[in-house]
């Protein structure tokens, strides 16, 4: 019972956080040390999703903590930011 307790509410918040809807989607390509990544990521703030965009293309092409902070505060190859609330609102428009 007291697992049970414990369990609900962190199985709540896992699914809150889950529906939580993304309003800004970037799509970065990062260049280190020879080598290139790209990746895609949705977040509720542009900051938040091309740092994370940055964060993810790095954890491909670096290694260990010291060339992950050279790869992620250099700057990407690629940075295309855009958001999905705009977009939703353009297609929700265009659908009535």
């Amino acid at each position: 019972m007291a697992a049970l307790v414990v369990l609900a509410p962190v199985v709540a918040v896992v699914v809150y956080s889950s529906f939580e809807v993304s309003d800004y989607e970037c799509d970065v390509c990062v260049s280190f040390d020879g080598r290139e990544s790209c990746r895609k990521v949705t977040a509720k703030t542009e900051a938040d999703a091309l740092r994370g965009a940055i964060d993810n293309a790095c954890a491909l092409v670096a290694s260990g903590v010291t060339q992950t902070m050279r790869c992620t505060r250099s700057e990407p190859t690629r940075s295309t930011c855009r958001s999905l609330v705009e977009k939703a609102a353009d297609e929700t428009a265009a659908g009535s």
